[in-house]
């Protein structure tokens, strides 16, 4: 390792540069001046060769024995670990940059009104970089950076492992600045029992989740959806709360309720991270079958399934007489292949949800 290190036209030079020249200029070996330093020559050859950083023993010691100020020796350590750390600032934003090409500025200039900066990337960088509340947006590359990434997500392409990790921090953010209490299993089955009631109420049913989740203990946030992430859900153990976080690409009475009641049975199973597309395992079977099985009660949907009745008409009296929207029952038999995705004719049991995400 050199004692001084160049960078673009900028030269640092470590504390040992200079401490060489003065064992040149004293006309004494290494070996002689570390011993009038009181030091051991393998420690002022680190320190000469720039291995070493100067303590503020040996800063101390210089001090007395050059008549010079201990000050001086500690700036010159400091001075040369600034410039060094700007010349790995320089090399970090090389590597944020390559990261940032995967991002999509304008979700975060849209949705969270970061200022618009057309073509000034490394602004834009730093603008993400401060809202996302990290050092580096290279954190973002890293599998279970923000929760846990599960076994059957091993090839998920690095944009959607960035855009994942992305959703999961601005959704940790959020449930940060949430007080709520201690999360409480019992309590919150009772939230979720009473979400089940709000199926039909369209426009205020999120902010009533919302109050209930977190009187349990479970901070709940919908997200606008960030394009390429393939997530669909995730919960993640905040301190004594739980974040769950959905986005709004599945804002369909079926796949939004699905969705969510994934997620909660997670919630309910201990099993937290964070809910890909076409993801496989038993966690992911066993938090389907926890949400099938609440939103539409298993003896139930067979008793009406065996009937082979599946107009709009005899969907709307079987999803009153579970008091859940239409939609759910629907989006089920479409899963099932008893109703086809295409049958435009079933488009009015279609209901799009509108919240307020970001």
């Amino acid at each position: 390792m050199s004692n001084y290190i160049e960078y673009n036209d900028e030269v640092a030079f470590h504390p040992g540069y200079y401490i060489k020249e003065l064992v040149e200029e004293s006309g004494l070996t290494q070996e002689d001046f570390a011993k009038r330093l009181d030091t051991t020559p393998k420690n002022l050859s680190l320190l000469i060769r720039g291995e070493q950083s100067l303590s503020i023993d040996i800063a101390v010691k210089l001090s007395r024995m050059l008549g010079t100020s201990v000050n001086y020796w500690l700036n010159l350590q400091n001075a040369y670990d600034a410039l060094i750390a700007e010349f790995k600032s320089e090399d970090e934003l090389k590597e944020e940059r390559k990261v940032f090409d995967l991002f999509d500025y304008k979700y975060f200039r849209d949705n969270y009104g970061l200022p618009d900066l057309p073509r000034k990337i490394d602004e834009q960088i730093k603008a993400v970089r401060e809202f996302l509340n990290v050092a580096t947006l290279t954190v973002f590359t890293k599998r279970d950076m923000a929760v846990n990434f599960r076994s059957s997500t091993l090839e998920l392409e690095e944009t959607s492992t960035v855009k994942a990790n992305i959703m999961v921090q601005i959704a940790t953010n959020k449930a940060l600045l949430v007080e709520a209490p201690k999360y409480n299993k019992r309590n919150f089955e009772d939230a979720v029992k009473y979400a089940l009631t709000l199926t039909k109420n369209h426009k205020e049913f999120y902010p009533l989740i919302r109050k209930a989740f977190q009187d349990a203990g479970v901070i709940f946030v919908i997200l606008p959806n960030l394009s390429g992430s393939k997530i669909n859900g995730a919960t993640k153990k905040i301190g004594d709360n739980i974040m769950l976080m959905v986005n709004d690409r599945r804002l369909y009475s079926d796949t939004f309720w699905f969705t969510l009641f994934h997620e909660i049975g997670h919630i309910i199973y201990g099993d937290y991270g964070i809910s890909f597309e076409k993801e496989s395992g038993e966690q992911e079977h066993d938090a389907d079958l926890y949400a099938a099985d609440s939103l539409i009660p298993r003896e139930k949907y067979n008793d009406f399934v065996e009937k082979h009745r599946f107009e709009i008409a005899d969907i709307r009296r079987f999803a009153d007489s579970i008091n859940r929207d239409p939609g759910i029952v629907l989006g089920r038999l479409q899963n099932d292949g008893l109703v086809k995705f295409n049958d435009w004719t079933m488009s009015p049991l279609k209901q799009k949800y509108r919240v307020k995400t970001a």
